[in-house]
């Protein structure tokens, strides 16, 4: 599974989702902002099975700037709220708590 995580600045959730869970899938991350540090783009979308965007705000960013490449591929929403540190543990339970059910 090829597994996409999305935030808005890719510099502290996506990141830390995309280290976390790189021994269970292939991940990538990016983010939405224009000042990301990985900045989102169409061949990313069209890579991954699944596209899991830290908030719902994400999600509705998307499907508005990027419909037509999303295809088929699942959006799902963690709904996660930027206050986190990159690899805070608190971040990395709750991120392990929001995805199980995705990684079955």
């Amino acid at each position: 599974m090829r597994i996409l995580f999305v935030c808005s600045r890719n510099r502290l959730r996506s990141p830390t989702a995309e280290r976390v869970f790189a021994d269970r899938a292939e991940t990538d991350s990016a983010g939405l902002a224009p000042d990301a540090e990985v900045r989102l783009d169409a061949e990313q979308l069209q890579w991954a099975d699944l596209v899991v965007v830290m908030e719902r705000s994400h999600r509705r960013a998307l499907a508005q700037r990027y419909r037509r490449h999303l295809g088929g591929v699942r959006v799902v929403s963690l709904d996660i709220p930027d206050h986190y540190d990159y690899m805070q543990p608190e971040l990395v339970d709750l991120l392990e708590k929001r995805m199980a059910p995705l990684l079955r």
